[in-house]
């Protein structure tokens, strides 16, 4: 029964958990800012990549 009690209290203390949550919160924010350049870059973008597919037939 110690053993086990010992065994709980460790298992409270140990912070391991909290680095997997701190690398999803970091995920999460990469994940927001890839989101956010995107949707106020993205007209932007995809007139880039057409004009260049444009210029890429017609050099062919």
């Amino acid at each position: 029964m110690l053993k086990l009690i010992s065994t709980v209290q460790a298992y409270m203390k140990s912070e391991e958990g909290a680095t997997a949550i701190e690398y999803g919160l970091i995920a999460a924010g990469i994940a927001v800012g890839i989101s956010a350049i995107v949707f106020t870059f993205g007209d932007q973008l995809e007139a880039l990549f057409q004009d260049a597919g444009t210029k890429i037939e017609n050099a062919g």
